[in-house]
């Protein structure tokens, strides 16, 4: 049985599929092992209840009545068993435990060894700590497609959201204060100098291998990398495809035992060691060294995007030409440079929400107004970027004229959620749901007790 503790802890870390729900760290009280519910095959721990009753708690909601909690765990366990008995929906156990693997790797990557991240998330081993990453991934998977499945159908008309809103106008929350932002972004560049510096440190370390030092020892000592290095550089059931292709190619050419010479990707440079390969699978290790800028190619570079910004304020390009030919953020490049949110995929970007960075940068600013060319860092890597303030939108008061997307959208996920409450209620006579005694004075929304069946 997973300790469910553990699974509050990790959730904090994975970013998993439904994390837009977790996006605060979990301090969870005393929590009691204890089965509160089964649905189908599917349990339902009184940590599982006590887990979002916590996290409800931390938001300033009112827990005395856990009863919605368990209601909400028993709901999307219905969706995942009966995910798991979908033919239509892809098994991907395999991929899975491989990712499971490789999350379990990312974080050992950010203690100084294995045995004290297991005792920091109290799993006594590693075998039990990538059960439980596993578990929620599945979980995560397999609720989400088949929430997907049911309402892939689902729209909304016009009239349909004019009705919503109108109907629900006075409990629509506020908007507040927001922006939309375009940016460009670049990686300084290394100097031949620095590089050849770079790999003189690989070519030495290779040397030190060759004469009877282990790839495993040098990596724990040498690498960078936070995801492999305390593992000695270690990664296994590599697939192909799943790592960048420079380091691919290299690690694929290789001989089993063998070392590669030094190889540059987008995270610095490698050298590889192939352990084994079988079929589509490998294990590797590899030595990291980043290729960190210094101070004069951050200077260099910034240099380079003030000369950019100087030609787009002179009218000679566009900022959506120049994020297109100059900036090295893909999220962005081919949209203009514009930012969204992550999780609505809107362009409108709520200001208190914004990394401090960009907030300090943008403060004072007007629409059509541009930043200072200033350092941030994307994907672990030191930038320089340039913004450009679009719009300013005031706080205020929902409205289909201002607002007609956001309602849409409202009024779609309405419209979901009730066609997964309608598909809940078909399948609860031909599903074996077992609430503990504990819960029997809980009104639901759903009438699990008297539509379930038992055994």
């Amino acid at each position: 049985m997973i300790n469910r503790l553990k699974i509050t802890l990790l959730l904090g870390i994975f970013s998993l599929l439904f994390s837009s729900n977790f996006n605060a760290q979990i301090q969870p009280g005393q929590l009691i092992d204890g089965i509160a519910a089964v649905v189908g095959d599917e349990i339902v721990l009184e940590s599982d209840i006590e887990e979002q009753a916590n996290y409800a708690k931390q938001q300033g909601a009112n827990v005395s009545d856990k009863c919605q909690f368990l209601e909400s765990i028993v709901n999307n366990k219905l969706l995942i068993y009966e995910a798991k008995k979908d033919t239509l929906i892809e098994n991907r156990s395999a991929a899975i435990k491989e990712q499971a693997n490789a999350k379990y790797q990312q974080i050992v990557g950010q203690f100084p060894d294995e045995k004290t991240m297991l005792a920091t998330y109290k799993f006594r081993n590693q075998y039990e700590m990538k059960n439980a990453i596993e578990k929620i991934d599945t979980d995560n998977y397999y609720g989400q497609a088949k929430y997907q499945r049911i309402t892939e159908k689902a729209d909304v008309t016009p009239n349909e959201v004019t009705d919503f809103f109108n109907m629900f106008k006075t409990q629509l929350p506020e908007v507040k204060d927001e922006v939309t932002l375009s940016q460009i972004s670049i990686y300084p560049k290394l100097t031949e100098a620095h590089k050849a510096e770079i790999i003189g440190r690989l070519n030495k370390i290779r040397q030190d291998i060759l004469k009877g030092e282990t790839f495993e020892s040098q990596a724990r000592i040498y690498s960078e990398d936070p995801g492999s290095a305390s593992n000695g550089g270690l990664y296994k059931n590599i697939s192909k495809g799943k790592m960048v292709k420079p380091f691919e190619a290299a690690a694929l050419n290789l001989q089993e035992g063998e070392i590669s010479d030094p190889i540059e990707s987008e995270f610095g440079y490698h050298l590889i060691q192939l352990e084994k390969r079988s079929g589509k699978m490998y294990d590797a290790r590899h030595i990291l060294i980043k290729a960190e800028p210094n101070a004069e190619e951050i200077a260099n570079a910034k240099k380079e995007l003030d000369s950019i910004k100087t030609q787009i304020i002179a009218g000679k390009m566009t900022f959506k030409e120049a994020a297109f030919k100059y900036s090295d953020d893909k999220r962005t490049k081919f949209n203009g440079g514009m930012l969204a949110n992550s999780e609505t995929g809107s362009d409108r970007l709520e200001k208190l929400n914004l990394p401090p960075t960009v907030s300090y940068q943008i403060a004072g600013l007007n629409a059509g107004d541009f930043t200072e060319v200033f350092e941030d860092e994307m994907n672990q890597k030191k930038t320089v970027t340039l913004i450009k303030m679009n719009e300013i939108i005031p706080a205020h008061q929902l409205d289909t004229a201002t607002d007609y997307d956001r309602i849409k959208q409202m009024a779609l996920n309405k419209k979901k959620n009730e066609m997964v409450e309608k598909w809940v209620n078909e399948k609860l006579p031909n599903t074996f749901i077992s609430i503990d005694n504990r819960y029997k004075d809980c009104t639901f929304k759903t009438d699990w007790n008297k539509k379930a069946l038992t055994k």
